[in-house]
C-alpha cells in the first residue's frame, strides 16, 4: 500500500475541496448524483496519494472537526454535527469491515450537507431520501474499492472474490457489488433498502445491509 496523509493544514481544506465537486446548479439527475459520488471517491484518494488498496481508515478519522464514537445502537451508524464538530457514530458490535462501510457510508453525508435537496430529486419511484443513501452507499463502494485499483487487481490475476474482499478490507458482499458496478462480472446484487430515519431527527441513521457491507 502506498499513501500519503495530508497536514493538518491540507485536511483543513478537504472537505471545501471535496465539495467544490458539486455543481452550484439546481436539476440534478441522480445518475449525474452517482457519478458526483464517484468524483467525491476519487478525489479523497487523490488528496492522499493512494496508488494501492486498501483504502486507509484515516482518510476519514484524522480529519480536523471530526470524531468517531463507537457506540452500542441497534443500526449501524449515524453522523451528526453537535455544534463543534461532525460526530460519526459506529456501532461497536459489528464487523471491522461493516464499520469501515458504514464510516465511508457516513461521510458522504457529511459531504453533501447543504446540498442533498439539489443532489436527490427523488423520481417516481424512489424518494430523495432513499436516493441519498444509495448515493452514500456508492460513495463508500467507490472509496473502498476504487474502479481503477479493482480492474488492475483483477488483470493481475486477483479475481476470488475471497482474495480481494482480503485485498480492499471489504466484505466478499462488497466486492461482488462493485465488481458487478464496473462492468468485471454480470450485475447479480441488489440495493439495499434505505435507512429509517425520520424526516424532522437531526441524526441520520441506517440499517446495515448484508448485501453491501461486512456480515
Amino acid at each position: 500500500m502506498t499513501h500519503r496523509i495530508t497536514t493538518h493544514y491540507e485536511n483543513r481544506s478537504v472537505l471545501a475541496s471535496l465539495r467544490t465537486v458539486i455543481p452550484a446548479r439546481d436539476h440534478i439527475t441522480f445518475a449525474e448524483a452517482l457519478r458526483i459520488a464517484e468524483l467525491h471517491a476519487n478525489r479523497l484518494l487523490e488528496l492522499h496519494r493512494i496508488s494501492d488498496g486498501p483504502t486507509p481508515s484515516d482518510l476519514i478519522t484524522e480529519l480536523p472537526k471530526l470524531q468517531i464514537e463507537y457506540v452500542e445502537a441497534p443500526v449501524s451508524g449515524a453522523s451528526f454535527w453537535n455544534g463543534h464538530a461532525w460526530i460519526i457514530q459506529l456501532n461497536r458490535a459489528e464487523s471491522y469491515t461493516r464499520q469501515r462501510f458504514t464510516l465511508a457510508h457516513e461521510y458522504k453525508h457529511i459531504i453533501d450537507h447543504g446540498a442533498a435537496t439539489r443532489l436527490y430529486a427523488g423520481s417516481r419511484t424512489t424518494s430523495a431520501a432513499e436516493q441519498a443513501e444509495q448515493a452514500a452507499d456508492y460513495f463508500a463502494g467507490c472509496l473502498l474499492v476504487p474502479r481503477r485499483l479493482l480492474k488492475r487487481a483483477w488483470g493481475n490475476g486477483l479475481q476470488r472474490p475471497r482474495e480481494l474482499a482480503r485485498h480492499f478490507q471489504v466484505s466478499e458482499q462488497a466486492i461482488g457489488v462493485r465488481l458487478a458496478q464496473t462492468g468485471l462480472v454480470e450485475r447479480t446484487a441488489r440495493c439495499r433498502p434505505p435507512r429509517r430515519s425520520s424526516p424532522a431527527a437531526p441524526i441520520r441513521y441506517y440499517r446495515a445491509a448484508p448485501a453491501l457491507q461486512g456480515a
